[in-house]
């Protein structure tokens, strides 16, 4: 079944758009709450759904110290009276932080463990370890990525602008779910990943999502252009960010902003085709901007930015 009925689309406006004659459409995916919308909602949606059915008790997840996912996780099982519990990475996280403190606000109980622990989550002593200390949870892998969250993903048709078919479907990619639910929904669309991670081994975890029963539709995974690295910016990216406020439309570094610069740098130097139609997954995320706030990396946000 198709998700349809809370999508949203918003055609971006930009000089660098008019002259390449290119049409760019922002593509989101919005929840009653803010705090599990973009692709977290998505992701989560099949792996709520097994947990109800199965009558877990809650989820149990892992996550950085200003984790999206964590957010979403939380959100979403205080709305389905689940309990959570999210493994946080570092001995040292502020538990004070914006989101660690929305986390404890939907109840969540989280767990700051060593790095090096954190690194041992996929061995499955560590995860008979967590299944014998917390019974009953359903555990969800870092980033909500799985089987379950490519196929939520997938319900989403990226591919009809309000102006006609695209031709090409983009997103940020950091675990590498959301691209591959984009190809299993892109039929013959193409898709392009813009990875905001370093990580030599995200084409194979892609892959692993896409059986060679089947032909997949074109897709490419390109690094980042500006600031590569995870979570690093500057000055000139946040600017570029900030400069669609007038169009509200919110932006945060890290993922959504960082592709978004990727694409406009693509059109210029003409990778992308003049005359192009481009549908860009915006991802959510936008709790990430109080993060950067309190870590004074971007200015306070303001109560008409919440």
């Amino acid at each position: 079944m198709k998700l349809t009925s809370y999508l949203q689309w918003q055609k971006l406006q930009h000089p660098v758009l008019t002259d390449h004659q290119t049409e760019l459409w922002l593509r989101y995916a919005p929840s009653d709450n803010p705090d599990i919308s973009g692709n977290k909602l998505l992701k989560l949606k099949y792996q709520l759904e097994l947990a109800l059915q199965q009558k877990y008790q809650g989820l149990l997840t892992f996550g950085g110290a200003f984790s999206n996912h964590l957010v979403a996780t939380a959100a979403a099982a205080a709305k389905n009276n689940l309990k959570s519990i999210g493994i946080v990475r570092g001995e040292d996280a502020d538990l004070n932080n914006p989101t660690l403190a929305i986390c404890q606000s939907y109840g969540m109980q989280l767990i700051r463990v060593s790095r090096a622990y954190y690194q041992s989550r996929h061995l499955s002593e560590t995860i008979q370890q967590l299944n014998n200390q917390f019974p009953g949870y359903l555990h969800i892998p870092e980033g909500g990525t799985c089987e379950a969250a490519v196929r939520g993903v997938s319900e989403l048709d990226m591919r009809n602008t309000p102006n006609g078919p695209a031709s090409l479907l983009i997103c940020a990619v950091g675990s590498g779910g959301t691209i591959a639910g984009l190809i299993h929904g892109a039929e013959s669309t193409a898709v392009l990943g813009i990875a905001v991670v370093k990580d030599l081994s995200l084409p194979q975890k892609i892959k692993q999502f896409l059986p060679t029963d089947r032909l997949w539709p074109e897709w490419q995974l390109i690094q980042a252009v500006h600031q590569p690295r995870y979570g690093r910016f500057d000055q000139e990216l946040w600017q570029f960010c900030q400069s669609f406020t007038d169009q509200k439309v919110r932006l945060e570094p890290i993922y959504t902003g960082k592709a978004l610069y990727s694409v406009f740098e693509l059109i210029k130097s003409g990778v992308i085709p003049k005359g192009s139609r481009l549908s860009f997954f915006h991802t959510g995320g936008l709790q990430a901007l109080k993060g950067l706030a309190y870590r004074g990396l971007i200015n306070p946000i303001t109560d008409s930015e919440q």
